[in-house]
């Protein structure tokens, strides 16, 4: 069956959720990078979104601005998440956020923050921006636009927005990490086998 998140988010609604799960996601969904973050832990300046047990997209989004004033979505894929890492155990603290969507992995800090405050970090497959910004059913707002297009936070409505996969759960458990672990345990043989035959190369 499928599991659809809804903001706002409760402890109770993340617990089931192990690494590897897939989720979708429906309500509210901000974008979210890296100068905002930094703006919230460096400059202690105020979020204008409340984001508690919200979401937020690791994301930099192209945005069309329409007639009546209002925006339309073009394009919306996810960025990398690790550059946000240095930051992100703050920044769940602070805000309270429950889910947040990027590329790639993220650390052993957001994975001790996911686990002391029940959030978890989620990933959005690479190249599919254009099918993402299918799922946004509106814009409602846009704050600090000052940043530009990119760094701006965009406020979406979205519908059953994913697939998501758990990447870290609420046990800290971290699914890029214990991959990591496995795959440079199946490497080892393979290499060592290499060696025998190329001994140069070592």
């Amino acid at each position: 069956m499928k599991k659809v998140l809804t903001t706002p988010i409760r402890d109770e609604d993340l617990e089931s959720l192990n690494v590897g799960d897939v989720v979708y996601l429906t309500g509210q969904l901000v974008t979210c990078r890296d100068v905002a973050h930094r703006r919230l832990i460096e400059l202690k300046r105020e979020l204008p979104v409340d984001l508690k047990g919200g979401a937020i997209f690791h994301a930099g989004p192209i945005v069309r601005e329409k007639e009546d004033g209002g925006f339309e979505m073009v394009s919306i894929g996810p960025t990398t998440s690790m550059r946000m890492e240095k930051f992100e155990k703050a920044f769940i603290e602070q805000t309270g956020v429950k889910l947040i969507v990027g590329k790639g992995g993220m650390g052993e800090e957001t994975a001790q923050g996911c686990l002391e405050h029940k959030a978890v970090h989620a990933v959005f497959p690479g190249g599919c921006a254009v099918v993402a910004a299918t799922k946004v059913e509106a814009i409602e707002r846009a704050e600090w636009q000052d940043l530009g297009m990119p760094e701006t936070l965009w406020v979406n409505r979205v519908k059953e927005f994913g697939p998501l996969i758990i990447s870290i759960d609420t046990k800290g458990n971290n699914l890029f990490e214990q991959n990591k672990a496995r795959f440079n345990e199946k490497k080892k043989p393979v290499l060592e086998k290499i060696y025998e035959q190329v001994r140069f190369i070592k």
